[in-house]
């Protein structure tokens, strides 16, 4: 069973940035992404990476400001957020699944409880 725990949401002001990571169990040979999600509008893709691979994507929205990378040995994701603007503002989850890989985020079976972040 997948068990996914975010960390590192807060508050900064815009053109800051925050560390999020994801850190989980029972995964292997998984696709584990970022969503968000601002209230009013829909979950939003931002990042995915493979476990395996360690292939990323960005998503056009955060691309040049996002990073995404994997920490094996702690079985973590992390997810660089650098110039912050008040529009990334939002819940920010983890997702994973093996048949992920894609921004849609009913391909996602695990999903964490999600971390704050606001940029004023």
């Amino acid at each position: 069973h997948v068990q996914l725990v975010e960390s590192g949401g807060g508050s900064v002001q815009a053109g800051g940035s925050l560390t999020l990571s994801c850190v989980g169990s029972g995964w292997s040979h998984i696709n584990i992404a970022w969503f968000r999600q601002a209230p009013g509008k829909a979950r939003e893709g931002v990042a995915r990476i493979g476990s395996t691979s360690g292939t990323a994507f960005i998503a056009d929205s955060v691309k040049g400001r996002f990073t995404i990378s994997l920490d094996k040995e702690k079985k973590a994701v992390i997810l660089q957020t650098n110039s912050l603007k008040p529009e990334d503002s939002g819940m920010y989850y983890c997702a994973a699944d093996k048949t992920g890989g894609t921004w849609d985020s009913l391909m996602y079976s695990y999903w964490g409880q999600g971390t704050q972040v606001t940029v004023s």
